[in-house]
């Protein structure tokens, strides 16, 4: 497998490049300004050969800077996401997630790859499946419907799947796609038991559950690797939970 992934510095993205890494995937990962992985990555096997890194503004690649980069890739993982300060939260770019989706979609149309690219994008369990279409308890639809309002990042996700769910659809000739929900992340060291689920199954606001980020990680790789696995969940946003 050849992968690129958006996001790659962040603390889900990083515990992703290793893990496609150990899967003896070909990696390129876009990391932010001042970051680097490869102390963190020095002892994964053939990480030489298998891994490269691009530092950049990833808000700032044009739909032509990624096409070199996607250009053979089979799949493109998102693990994009805005900084926890108010910077990061309000200010700009406030689609960073879904335009750089929109971009990335748009490079593959260009490059007309013979197979189809899969795209994983990492998402919260905070933004519903409408294909379903699921319906979240009342005390929760009201505090996303204060959430999308007030803070910009929740609507980028929104934005982001729902481009996916409606312009890329279930029947593009050349992008399949899934979109993984975690719950309250968490940074377990090691990875453990996990549950997946078509939607969540508790509360997202008031009764919400761990879900590690290895665990995380681990299943965005698994999905590009094990075609079964991409069968089940291909066009689906399922959710994932640590088991027990």
């Amino acid at each position: 497998m050849k992968a690129l992934v958006l996001g790659a510095s962040g603390a889900t993205g990083r515990l992703l490049v290793k893990e496609l890494l150990q899967k003896n995937a070909e990696v390129v990962a876009i990391l932010r300004e001042g970051s680097s992985l490869a102390g963190y990555l020095e002892k994964v096997p053939n990480v030489q050969q298998n891994y490269r890194e691009l530092v950049a503004n990833v808000s700032e690649l044009s739909e032509q800077d990624l096409i070199p980069l996607i250009e053979g890739r089979d799949a493109i993982f998102s693990c994009l996401g805005h900084n926890l300060t108010l910077r990061g939260m309000f200010g700009e770019p406030r689609r960073l997630v879904s335009d750089s989706i929109k971009r990335v979609c748009e490079a593959i149309e260009q490059l007309q790859p013979d197979t189809k690219t899969k795209i994983v994008l990492m998402n919260t369990t905070g933004n519903c499946n409408r294909d379903i279409p699921e319906k979240p308890p009342l005390s929760q639809r009201l505090v996303i419907s204060v959430a999308r309002g007030l803070l910009p990042p929740h609507a980028d996700n929104e934005h982001a799947a729902d481009y996916l769910r409606e312009s890329i659809a279930q029947n593009h000739p050349l992008i399949e796609w899934v979109v993984v929900r975690p719950d309250c992340l968490t940074n377990d060291e090691l990875a453990s038991s996990y549950e997946v689920h078509t939607s969540p199954t508790r509360n997202v606001i008031f009764d919400s559950l761990p879900t590690s980020r290895i665990n995380v990680a681990v299943f965005m790789a698994s999905l590009a690797s094990d075609a079964t696995l991409w069968k089940t969940w291909c066009g689906k946003m399922p959710v994932i939970y640590n088991e027990g």
